[in-house]
């Protein structure tokens, strides 16, 4: 809690022109301020203020106050006008740093408590403060990059290096060329990605599911849907057996051109895939995240994503891509065709 200072402070003068009365208003002000009555006490500063307007104790008393009472942008003015009557008295610079730590300017506010320091070597008040904001100020700036990583998912970076990968495996369609084949598959890939990240942001889970790239031609949509739920499909061999047939059938059936399946780690009884040696070894340790698989005729990935608490925060790591041949949730869904490219 902010303190009035009872004396006139290092640096800060005894009084001014108004004597004995404006000594009494000061005193009043303090024993007010003592009594937590912080209303009063800025009143009385006021008023000292008008008998003595250049007692610079008199603008960090009533700074004080006003901290408090989180009037925050006339305490701040305060402050600055102790600071213009007297720049050599630290008083001035700690009452700043202490309303703009209020206000979280953290930064600004460390700048304040390090010019106090200057002028008070020996203050370990003030020292205090400048570890503890220099902490603040840290967090605040990682809070801040977590946010925005939180807010401005981009898969689409994320998954650059795998643009030639589906240029070069993509085949033409009857309608379409290989170029607009693949931006679709990409397309599609990015979405589902973006969609199960911004879930896991907000409620820290995603739900088991595969999401079919349908022939905008020939699927018949209303039988087919273009997401399956696949809640079971992990509770047993016998379960992620029917699962997979049923999958790659329903694949041929609805003419998708492609598939990705997501899934949380959490609810993966079989197969465990991350555990294993040689090249089935894991190296995401126990976090927490989930599993993208993406199925097409000619190219198959599969990525973790990791995820962690940071700043009370939960936060999705980038992407891990992983040997699909080693951790494959499920075996190929479509039938494996030939690429054109030579």
């Amino acid at each position: 809690m902010a303190e009035a200072e009872v004396g006139s402070g290092k640096g800060g003068p005894a009084g001014g022109n108004g004597g004995e009365e404006e000594i009494s208003l000061k005193d009043k002000g303090n024993e007010f301020f003592k009594a937590g009555n912080y209303l009063k006490a800025a009143a009385l500063y006021t008023q000292a203020i008008k008998q003595d307007p250049s007692n610079p104790t008199l603008y960090s008393n009533r700074a004080a106050a006003f901290l408090n009472l989180v009037k925050l942008n006339k305490a701040l003015t305060d402050a600055e006008t102790t600071i213009t009557l007297n720049p050599q008295w630290e008083k001035g610079y700690f009452r700043k740093g202490c309303i703009l730590e209020a206000m979280e300017r953290y930064d600004d506010a460390l700048a304040a408590f390090q010019i106090a320091l200057q002028y008070n070597p020996q203050s370990a008040e003030v020292s205090r403060k400048i570890k503890r904001l220099s902490q603040l100020a840290k967090d605040k700036k990682r809070a801040q990059e977590v946010q925005n990583l939180r807010s401005n998912v981009d898969m689409a970076k994320s998954l650059e290096t795998l643009k030639s990968e589906m240029v070069l495996f993509s085949l033409p369609s009857e309608k379409y060329g290989a170029e607009n084949c693949w931006k679709d598959m990409f397309l599609f890939l990015v979405e589902t990605m973006e969609a199960a990240v911004k879930s896991w942001h907000e409620t820290s889970k995603v739900d088991p599911r595969v999401y079919f790239l349908l022939d905008k031609e020939k699927t018949q949509t209303d039988k087919y849907a273009p997401v399956v739920n696949i809640d079971k499909a992990f509770e047993s061999p016998h379960t992620h057996s029917s699962c997979f047939s049923f999958l790659r059938q329903y694949a041929e059936d609805s003419f998708s051109g492609a598939a990705c399946l997501v899934a949380p780690k959490s609810i993966i009884a079989y197969p465990q895939v991350w555990k294993g040696q040689g090249s089935r070894k894991w190296r995401h340790g126990q976090h927490d995240g989930f599993f993208v698989q993406f199925e097409s005729p000619l190219l198959r990935k599969l990525w973790f994503i990791s995820s962690a608490n940071e700043m009370g925060q939960t936060l999705c790591r980038a992407p891990d891509v992983l040997d699909i041949g080693a951790h494959e949730l499920l075996p190929r869904l479509f039938k494996e065709k030939l690429s054109n490219s030579s």
